[in-house]
């Protein structure tokens, strides 16, 4: 049976290379996939499965959602109530946390125990925004959750971002990275996954993590 996948156009993200990764993927796994790029509420809340993309200020994508009448409540029931598989990638992982400290304090969903902070490497040579390839580490919790079922040791994602997701605990961290510092990679609970890089930037690997979400049943 084919699942749709909804892909939130809230004027914020790689809409068009999501959507071209997303359909790569499905193929390569050879999986039944449609996937759609939509603001709709109406369409997102009969999707099989939710990606919320995102670039750009947190308080910026918050308004953007906030702008499209019914369109944040429609995606909170679908994840929270319907449980549908969702990936939050960027700045769509980040407003999974309660607070967003970017240009003022901002709300999030508050789907995780975590706030999204300015970046602050150690070594002050690091450069902000953190932007390039870097090397994936998978947490305890990250080696067997079925989404990470491809990341190998050494497996580097692209990342470009000035803040970061800090976690009250560790229960939903699924992978890190380091740029001056222990860097939030990869979250996951229950039904809902994010990813701090981009997996539509990030080649193999990044084809590799969207087919395993797009094949996830949580």
């Amino acid at each position: 049976m084919t699942e749709t996948v909804a892909i939130i156009d809230y004027g914020s993200g790689n809409l068009r290379s999501a959507e071209k990764a997303l359909t790569r993927a499905a193929l390569d796994a050879k999986l039944d996939r449609k996937i759609i790029v939509t603001d709709q509420p109406e369409v997102v809340a009969k999707a099989d499965r939710i990606v919320l993309p995102g670039v750009g200020a947190f308080g910026d994508c918050r308004r953007g959602l906030m702008a499209i009448d019914g369109l944040a409540d429609t995606i909170e029931e679908a994840v929270l109530e319907a449980a549908k598989p969702f990936l939050g990638i960027c700045v769509g992982m980040q407003l999974m946390a309660g607070e967003g400290h970017e240009h003022g304090i901002h709300e999030g969903f508050g789907w995780l125990d975590a706030v999204v902070e300015p970046m602050t490497p150690a070594d002050p040579s690091l450069k902000i925004p953190h932007m390039g390839w870097n090397e994936l580490t998978l947490s305890g919790a990250g080696r067997v959750h079925p989404v990470c079922k491809h990341i190998r040791p050494g497996d580097h994602a692209y990342f470009v971002h000035s803040y970061h997701m800090t976690l009250t605990n560790d229960a939903a961290l699924l992978a890190t990275t380091e740029h001056g510092g222990r860097v939030t990679a990869l979250v996951g609970r229950d039904n809902m996954v994010g990813t701090q890089f981009h997996p539509e930037k990030s080649q193999a690997v990044g084809l590799a993590l969207l087919a395993a979400f797009l094949e996830w049943q949580p």
